[in-house]
């Protein structure tokens, strides 16, 4: 059994990783700005909407409203997850802080279900006993709801959108937005036709459209969190190519792939290689291959000439060598057998 990592690869695996953690950090700052902008919209035309949803008795404003106040809420902590996410890592928490919006955005996943929820039972109430509505108004606070709205969708929007957090910010708004458009529709048809039921009607339907969004921005949240595998990455097509691609890897094994926050991918893996002279050059080899064909630039790779380190996994690393022997034995044995036939 052997054990080699090269320091030199690791550090120059942790300068690229470091660069591009920078250009993240840029990235995060901007974004950091947007949802700011986002939540300050958002929490000062709650109060407005919520006032005209009470003197016009219309539910899509309230259920807007409330809405809008989660949102505000939720983007205040994004904003927050974004800002301790410039924190260098520290001796306790030695990846950072980036993970905190991922948390962040799970939390908001979490928040749209429970808001939609109200929505669509409140929308069953008052379906049940329609009430009077002051169309009018209605019409007025919902355009001007759908202005602040559309300006906090544009302003998030331009951000990074493979960022959990953000999306998370984005799908707030984009919900608040989409309420907006419900309470015009409704105001319009009340005022046209007198039909009140459309307002609960409308809010419903808005909150259920949320529900599969809300969803899979919670899955993927999720999965970061339990450290899963990201989507665009298998584990076993990486290991496979590892072994074809890199010269001198007779077998990849203990192979795990996760993320950060959703965007930034690390792996560990063990390498059997045939030469331990080998073991610096293989270890660059393996971190170059998978920085350019696989995305990951955060990587420790251990070597090894023998059985596997770890002693349970010791089937897994020892196949490749068992199946060497056993087609020796069958090439010996098949020799033998036609020495005698000769």
């Amino acid at each position: 059994m052997a054990h080699e990592h090269s320091h030199d690869d690791h550090s120059h695996g942790q300068e690229h990783h470091g660069h591009g953690h920078d250009h993240d950090h840029d990235y995060g700052s901007l974004d950091k700005r947007r949802v700011l902008v986002a939540a300050v919209l958002t929490a000062g035309f709650m109060v407005v909407e919520a006032l005209g949803g009470l003197l016009t008795g219309s539910l899509a404003l309230l259920a807007d409203a409330g809405h809008m106040l989660t949102d505000s809420v939720s983007l205040g902590l994004a904003w927050y997850a974004f800002h301790l996410a410039e924190r260098p890592a520290t001796n306790r928490h030695t990846y950072g802080f980036g993970r905190v919006k991922t948390l962040v955005a799970y939390t908001n996943g979490l928040a749209i279900f429970v808001v939609g929820a109200w929505i669509v039972y409140e929308a069953w109430e008052r379906f049940q006993q329609p009430s009077a509505v002051l169309g009018g108004p209605m019409l007025a606070v919902g355009v001007a709801g759908l202005a602040v709205n559309i300006a906090a969708f544009f302003v998030l929007h331009g951000g990074d959108r493979e960022n959990l957090n953000m999306r998370g910010a984005i799908l707030h708004v984009l919900g608040d937005l989409l309420g907006s458009v419900a309470a015009i529709a409704a105001a319009l048809i009340i005022l046209l036709t007198g039909w009140y039921p459309i307002d609960p009607i409308l809010s419903a339907l808005v909150a259920v459209m949320l529900f599969a969004s809300a969803w899979r921005l919670t899955r993927d949240a999720g999965r970061v969190l339990l450290e899963g595998a990201p989507d665009v990455l298998d584990r076993d097509d990486i290991a496979r190519d590892l072994e074809k691609s890199v010269p001198g890897v007779d077998n990849i094994h203990h192979v795990h792939v996760w993320s950060l926050d959703g965007k930034s991918n690390l792996a560990t893996l063990h390498a059997r290689i045939a030469d331990q002279g080998d073991a610096s050059r293989v270890t660059m080899l393996v971190k170059q291959r998978l920085a350019s064909a696989h995305g990951i630039t955060h990587v420790t790779v251990e070597t090894e000439c023998g059985p596997c380190a770890d002693g349970h996994g010791n089937h897994d690393c020892g196949a490749a060598a068992k199946s060497a022997e056993h087609s020796h034995s069958h090439t010996k044995r098949h020799g033998v057998a036609g020495s005698k036939n000769a």
